[in-house]
């Protein structure tokens, strides 16, 4: 969570530079979902995301110089700078490629896990993460029957931050706990706090229990709540986007304070360890953010390389 945090709030202060290029969309506020979900995959097992993936790959293992490489459009990123934030690539551990488009990752989860079953893959799950605006496509109820249909070991993991770029879920769904959506395809829903890291890990270790034993899908929603605007590195409450009051009653619930605070009193680690820890993690970001900035640019003449 700790790496998550301090890497997004490294690239939203550079952001003005305009070294980075491309969109970005932040997940900071939902750190606990990323961790608590891929702290019980292995590496073989596959996640399929979202524009808002920073989090999720991290999570999985990916190395974060290639990752900070890609937002900065060089080649030595993990896409040869072609791909930028929405587009990360890493097949090495578990990571197919994120995508963009809203929904799309469910369908390429459910392909995943169905693809392993048939090559024999044993105890092996996908993983699907989206947000709530997902819900509103058809491509999430077409998955969500096929999987609990087939049985595949896929787990769908919905990021509910209650908002649709700008558009409130309360303004787009009757019915707003989206977990009782899986008791329609036959498959067991869990809700749970998404900033809480333990809430998420037991949710998540039920889960991926289920499908690595042939049980078939299960669907997680967490409700949790971004920092910053659907896009870019400012938050959008000033510009009435979101009520001020709302922003601020979740900034009081941050995950990694939250989560921090239980092993300090605890005496889990002392201060002193966690200063360590924060130090040794902002290291790796800024060899990260040097990795990225030395990289060259594509040329035009690689324009058409490795594009299928």
């Amino acid at each position: 969570m700790l790496t998550i945090r301090l890497l997004e709030e490294k690239v939203a202060a550079l952001y003005s530079e305009q070294e980075i290029k491309c969109p970005i969309h932040l997940c900071t506020g939902q750190e606990a979902i990323a961790a608590g979900v891929c702290f019980h995959l292995k590496k073989e097992d596959t996640i399929f995301s979202t524009h808002r993936s920073h989090g999720h790959c991290i999570a999985k293992g990916m190395d974060l110089k290639p990752l900070v490489a890609e937002l900065y459009g060089r080649t030595n990123g993990c896409a040869r700078g072609k791909g930028g934030s929405m587009h990360l690539v890493d097949p090495e551990n578990g990571i197919p490629g994120t995508t963009a488009i809203v929904g799309g990752c469910i369908p390429l989860a459910v392909g995943g896990a169905l693809s392993a079953r048939l090559k024999g893959g044993k105890d092996l799950v996908s993983v699907a993460f989206f947000g709530d605006g997902a819900m509103d496509e058809g491509s999430f109820h077409e998955s969500m029957n096929f999987a609990s249909l087939k049985k595949l070991p896929v787990i769908f993991v919905c990021e509910n931050n209650f908002y649709a770029t700008n558009s409130p879920q309360r303004a787009r769904h009757p019915q707003v706990e989206i977990v009782g959506r899986a008791k329609g395809y036959g498959m067991p829903g869990i809700a749970a706090d998404g900033n809480d890291v333990q809430a998420v890990y037991h949710a998540a270790e039920e889960a991926v229990s289920r499908a690595r034993n042939g049980k078939g899908p299960t669907l997680l929603e967490f409700k949790t709540y971004r920092w910053k605007g659907h896009v870019g590195p400012t938050p959008d409450v000033a510009s009435g986007c979101r009520p001020a009051a709302e922003y601020e009653a979740w900034m009081r619930k941050c995950p990694v304070d939250r989560f921090t605070d239980e092993l300090l009193k605890g005496a889990i680690l002392t201060r002193q360890e966690m200063d360590r820890v924060i130090a040794e993690i902002n290291t790796r970001i800024d060899e990260a953010m040097e990795y990225g900035k030395s990289g060259a640019r594509p040329s035009p003449s690689e324009l058409y390389d490795h594009v299928w």
